[in-house]
C-alpha cells in the first residue's frame, strides 16, 4: 500500500472515532465510508485510475479463458455420455443375438459356427442345410447338382416336341487330351446360349461327343499295343486294331466327360457320339461318295508327305521341317542305322542332238522322276552353248527345257544345275 492511502485511510478513521454526536444521516455516511476504508484495506488496494483499467482486461481474458475450458469439459462430458448410451445400446442388442442363438440350440437347429454340408445320395436333389456356410465350397456345392439335372432329364431334347427346334454340336475334343482354359471358355460361351434359348421356350438340343484324333490315337495305341503284347496294328490286322482302338477309348476318354459335367454344360447325354461310332462313320462315308460324284473331290497325282512308320500321307501341318546345312545322319524310324541326309547326289540328263549330257546334282534323288525342266545361270560359261536346247529324260523320254534364270541359281553350288519340277516351273530364258 501507498504512503498517501495509509495518510488516507487514517484520517478517515480518527475521524469516525471523534464525531460521533453528528445526526444519525451523517453518522450514516461516515460509517458507510469507514466501511469501505475497512473493505479497501481487507481486500485490494486504492489504485489509479489506468492501472484499474489494465487489470480489468486481463480479468476479462482470464473470465474468458474459464469459460472456454468450461465449455470443453461440458462437451466431454456429452460425449462421454452418449458413448456410455451407444455400448449400453450394443450390450443389450448382443445380449439378445446371444438369447436368440441359445432359443435356436435348445430347439436343435444347425450352429452356423459347426456348419457341416447334409449328405446328398447320388442322383438326388441337393440337400440344403438350415444355415449357410461361411464361405462358398463349391465341391460340396456342385458334386449334387448335376447329377440330379442329368438324372431328371433336363437337357434331354422331345423329338416329338412342337416347341421350335435349337440345336448346337458340341465341336469334339480329341480324345487323347484333357480340356484346357480354351475348351471352357467355348463351352461356357455355347452353354449360356443354349440354357438362353431353353428357357426361351425352345426345343433345345446340345450334342456332346469325342474326336477319335486320327493319327494321334493311333500312335498311343499302338505304342500300347508294342510294350504289352509286342505287336504292330498289322500283326492284328484292321478289325482287331479298331476295337483296340475303342477299348483304349472307353478306358481313358472318360476324362474330358468328367470335365464337361464338371463345367455345368446342359448336353443331352442320350445322343453321346464318338466319330468313329457306325453312325458317323457311314456318314462321313456317304458325304465323301456324294462330293466324289459331284466333281468337288477328285483323285491325282501329287506330291505328298508320306510318313514312313504310319504308312500314310500327312497333311504339311504335321511335318516338322529341320534345315540341314551339311552331311547329317539321323535317325528314322524303321531303319536300324542312322541315314545320311543333306548328301548331294548328282546324276546325269542326256542332251537331244547328241550334244553329250548335263549334270544335276540334289538332295532328293527321287523325285528325279517328276522333273520338267533344268535351270543354269545366264552367266555360267561352261553352259552357255545350252542355252535354248532341251535335254532327255531317261524314264519317260519327256523333254526337258534347259531355262536360265540368275536369282535362283547359284553357280557356285553343286554342279550349277539345278533340276526343277512342275510345281516349282518359275524360270525364264
Amino acid at each position: 500500500m501507498s504512503f498517501n492511502s495509509r495518510l488516507l485511510l487514517s484520517r478517515l478513521c480518527h475521524f469516525h472515532c471523534y464525531k460521533s454526536t453528528y445526526s444519525s444521516s451523517r453518522a450514516t455516511a461516515v460509517f458507510s465510508l469507514a466501511s469501505f476504508c475497512s473493505r479497501s484495506f481487507h481486500g485490494s488496494v486504492i489504485m489509479s485510475e489506468p492501472e484499474k483499467k489494465i487489470l480489468t482486461e486481463e480479468e476479462l481474458e482470464r473470465k474468458k479463458k474459464k469459460e472456454e475450458k468450461a465449455k470443453e469439459k461440458e462437451l466431454k462430458k456429452l460425449k462421454a455420455l452418449e458413448k456410455a448410451e451407444k455400448m449400453k445400446k450394443q450390450e443389450q442388442g448382443a445380449s439378445k443375438k446371444s438369447a436368440k442363438r441359445n432359443l435356436k440350440r435348445d430347439d436343435g437347429e444347425e450352429n452356423p459356427d459347426e456348419f457341416v454340408d447334409p449328405e446328398t445320395p447320388l442322383g438326388e436333389r441337393k440337400k440344403m442345410s438350415k444355415q449357410m456356410a461361411k464361405q462358398y465350397n463349391p465341391t460340396a456345392v456342385e458334386k449334387s447338382w448335376y447329377p440330379w439335372w442329368e438324372k431328371s432329364g433336363l437337357f434331354v431334347a422331345d423329338a416329338k416336341s412342337s416347341k421350335p427346334p435349337f440345336v448346337i454340336v458340341l465341336p469334339p475334343p480329341n480324345v487323347t487330351g484333357a480340356l484346357h482354359i480354351g475348351h471352357a471358355l467355348t463351352t461356357a460361351i455355347q452353354d449360356t446360349i443354349i440354357r438362353w434359348r431353353r428357357m426361351s421356350g425352345y426345343n433345345t438340343l446340345w450334342v456332346p461327343g469325342m474326336d477319335h484324333a486320327g493319327i494321334s490315337t493311333q500312335v498311343v495305341v499302338e505304342k500300347k499295343l508294342m510294350r504289352e503284347q509286342k505287336l504292330t496294328r498289322h500283326d492284328l490286322g484292321r478289325e482287331a486294331f479298331v476295337s483296340e482302338v475303342w477299348k483304349w477309348k472307353d478306358q481313358y476318354g472318360g476324362t474330358i466327360l468328367r470335365q464337361l459335367r464338371r463345367l455345368g454344360a446342359s448336353l443331352d447325354w442320350s445322343r453321346e457320339c464318338f466319330t468313329m461310332d457306325d453312325k458317323r462313320s457311314k456318314a462321313v462315308t456317304e458325304a465323301f461318295v456324294l462330293l466324289h460324284k459331284e466333281g468337288l473331290i477328285y483323285r491325282d497325282l501329287r506330291l505328298v508327305n508320306w510318313d514312313c512308320v504310319l504308312r500314310t500321307a500327312i497333311s504339311d501341318i504335321e511335318v516338322d521341317y529341320t534345315d540341314i546345312k551339311e552331311k547329317t545322319p539321323l535317325e528314322v524310324p524303321g531303319y536300324k542305322n542312322p541315314v545320311e541326309f543333306g548328301v548331294l547326289t548328282s546324276f546325269a540328263y542326256p542332251l537331244e542332238a547328241g550334244l553329250g549330257e548335263i549334270v544335276v546334282a540334289t538332295t532328293r534323288v527321287e523325285t528325279m522322276l517328276g522333273d520338267t525342266a533344268i535351270a543354269i545361270h545366264p552367266d555360267d560359261t561352261r553352259y552357255s552353248h545350252l542355252h535354248g536346247k532341251f535335254a532327255i529324260h531317261p524314264f519317260n523320254g519327256r523333254k526337258l527345257p534347259i531355262v536360265c534364270d540368275g536369282i535362283l541359281v547359284d553357280p557356285n553350288f553343286g554342279t550349277g544345275a539345278v533340276k526343277v519340277r512342275i510345281y516349282m516351273f518359275s524360270f525364264e530364258c
